[in-house]
């Protein structure tokens, strides 16, 4: 019996489906339907496993000599620009919805807080991976710190990116800026960090500096660049099309687990 796994489907081969990626949305209803079977399997697999379940670690040794910098590799807003110009030493994270505490953090403090660093392989759905070392505190550690409420199901990533309706990126239809979403079970995931550092040095603006979104079980796009603020909520209803997340809303998959 064959196994189709989610990186099979990802990378299917020539003759079958492939997902032109992060930067050309296919709209293509049968890879639509596809990827839609897939996701649902694919999300009762992971949770079967266990929640904690951890995405494969790998050595430096095994640390790719390049890390291409994907989707969005700048921000030309005034407010980031200025924030880039002074290594953002006034930007201001924003924890709020459904939380006890609303946290404002600037990113000196989310580098004091607790910091783990992995290396771990970042998989493309274009078919290219490449593997790199991720410094952040753990996403459950900031959203412990503002108290969940019971009725939060979502963390929402609100990024600065705006893709502006480039015609490589979907054309007018696909202008907005950039967020994301996961829900509590990856939010808490050991593996799930805010990064702030790659491969040692601290991230550059096309990698999505100041602050990346790493959530090692799912797909690329998941990773979402740029991070302004977090906002928990009970529903995507508000946000976008509805979707849960920037290229869910344009046919992709909202849970793109690996």
């Amino acid at each position: 019996m064959t196994i189709l796994t989610r990186r099979s489907l990802v990378t299917v081969g020539a003759g079958g489906l492939l997902l032109s990626g992060c930067d050309k949305l296919s709209y293509n209803p049968k890879m639509v339907s596809v990827l839609e079977s897939a996701e649902g399997a694919t999300e009762r697999w992971q949770r079967l496993i266990g929640r904690n379940a951890l995405a494969r670690e790998f050595s430096e040794a095994d640390m790719s000599p390049v890390f291409k910098a994907n989707g969005s590799r700048s921000v030309d807003t005034d407010d980031y620009l200025a924030h880039s110009e002074s290594d953002f030493v006034d930007w201001r994270l924003k924890v709020d919805g459904l939380v006890a505490r609303p946290l404002s953090l600037s990113l000196a403090q989310l580098r004091a807080a607790p910091q783990r660093t992995q290396i771990t392989r970042h998989d493309c759905v274009e078919g290219w991976s490449a593997i790199g070392k991720w410094t952040g505190p753990q996403l459950g550690h900031i959203l412990k710190a503002a108290g969940v409420l019971p009725t939060a199901r979502y963390a929402m990533f609100l990024c600065a990116d705006n893709y502006g309706g480039e015609a490589s990126k979907g054309g007018d239809q696909s202008a907005g800026l950039y967020y994301e979403s996961i829900d509590m079970v990856d939010a808490f995931h050991p593996q799930t960090i805010l990064a702030h550092t790659m491969n040692g040095e601290t991230l550059s603006v096309p990698h999505g500096a100041p602050l990346r979104l790493r959530v090692e079980r799912q797909l690329g796009y998941k990773h979402a660049k740029y991070v302004m603020g977090i906002r928990l909520v009970d529903s995507f209803k508000g946000f976008g099309a509805g979707k849960g997340g920037y290229w869910p809303d344009r046919g992709y998959e909202w849970f793109a687990g690996i």
